[in-house]
């Protein structure tokens, strides 16, 4: 089991030094050892749709790189993509967006990085809830920004209380990161509480990677409250296009030029036959969109079951993402250890709650972005496991 905190100084930067592990990666590298020795893993620790990208998109991608869509774009990406976009949010949420105000990237990740380096200078703090996805603090201690945290609770469906977050609001504070549907937790921010936030003084970093991926009600965007918001959006999780690397930005006027030249000297653009892959998907797939969320949500409805069957905590059923925050307390309160125990001795990859922030200790989050069969084996061989070491 890897040490959680474990740095050699070697005379790297204190930025390098200082960025602790994304321990779900650290789960899957070990799972991979594993796996090289004859185990049989069942993975419900990783984030990634087990979905083919569809037919549709992989032969819009064909298509341009033959028709010769190989070369450097536009900075900003292919204006018909951003085009798409707009379209995409209007159809969606009946917000208007100019394609101006969009920024394709490759993939969501580099966006986060991107939109904290146009707004956080060394010292500035952005609120984020806890739990929280992973990388968000990560992404600013790089950035020598600080991160404020607010404690969500299982009872609320982990959802932000806007009351809150007001007392953490101070000079220094230069945004707060809203996710809904949310990773690790699966749960929505209601439109009201949505609202609320949107009208506290700061931006709003809403993180939307998820939508598309909702199985009751409904996800909002954040631009249906306020245009004071920077929205960071991709094609890898409701498309499954995670190996394309396609995200994007939509910002506020102000920042247009700002991103630009970051996305200029950074990294030039994105593929442009990838871009155009993007285009269609948004266009043309939205039965392909519907056909895996509803087989998303059998996968939840089950995994749901089984983890309550158990004796895991799920107090508020998730509905969005593919993801379940169940506590698991009643076993233990090192997660990291119980994670694991549970990979070495279960032979089942899960999602440690202590990497999510220090309100998720005690938890373990389970991806059901897998096969309902995968779903079955993986609770099997944890209740074993469970009867075993805790009888």
């Amino acid at each position: 089991m890897p040490k959680l905190n474990e740095q050699k100084n070697i005379g790297m930067s204190q930025r390098v030094m200082g960025l602790p592990p994304f321990i779900v990666m650290d789960v899957m590298e070990r799972s991979a050892e594993l796996e090289m020795q004859g185990c049989h893993i069942i993975h419900l620790e990783v984030g990634e749709p087990d979905f083919d990208t569809p037919p549709c998109i992989i032969e819009a991608a064909e298509r341009a790189m033959r028709d010769g869509e190989t070369h450097y774009t536009h900075s900003l990406g292919l204006l018909p993509l951003r085009e798409a976009i707009c379209r995409h949010y209007h159809r969606q949420y009946g917000v208007t967006i100019t394609p101006d105000r969009v920024g394709v990237t490759m993939g969501s990740s580099p966006a986060f990085l991107l939109v904290l380096g146009a707004l956080v200078n060394p010292g500035d703090e952005v609120i984020l809830s806890d739990p929280h996805y992973s990388c968000y603090p990560n992404y600013l201690r790089f950035l020598e920004g600080k991160s404020v945290f607010v404690n969500v609770h299982e009872e609320d469906g982990f959802q932000y209380r806007p009351e809150e977050i007001l007392p953490r609001i101070n000079p220094s504070t230069r945004a707060v990161i809203i996710n809904s549907p949310a990773n690790p937790t699966g749960n929505l921010l209601s439109s009201e509480r949505m609202a609320h936030i949107a009208n506290l003084g700061p931006m709003i970093i809403s993180d939307e990677i998820y939508h598309g991926l909702v199985y009751e009600g409904r996800e909002h965007s954040i631009l249906e409250f306020t245009d004071r918001a920077f929205i960071i959006n991709g094609f890898s999780k409701a498309f499954a296009m995670t190996g394309w690397r396609l995200g994007y930005i939509i910002m506020p006027e102000e920042f247009k030029r700002p991103i630009q030249k970051m996305l200029q000297n950074f990294f030039i653009s994105p593929n442009a036959f990838v871009q155009r892959a993007g285009i269609t998907a948004l266009d043309e797939c939205e039965a392909d969109v519907e056909r895996m969320r509803s087989i998303y949500d059998q996968r939840r409805k089950l995994m749901i079951s089984r983890l309550k069957e158990m004796g895991f905590g799920i107090t508020v059923e998730p509905t969005g993402a593919f993801y379940v925050l169940a506590s698991a307390r009643r076993f233990t309160d090192d997660s990291y250890r119980l994670a694991f125990d549970i990979l070495e001795n279960a032979h089942v990859g899960v999602a440690p709650g202590i990497d999510f922030g220090q309100n998720a200790e005690g938890y373990l989050r389970f991806s059901y972005a897998t096969s309902l069969e995968n779903i079955e084996e993986g609770m099997g061989r944890i209740r074993a496991y469970l009867q075993k070491q805790f009888p």
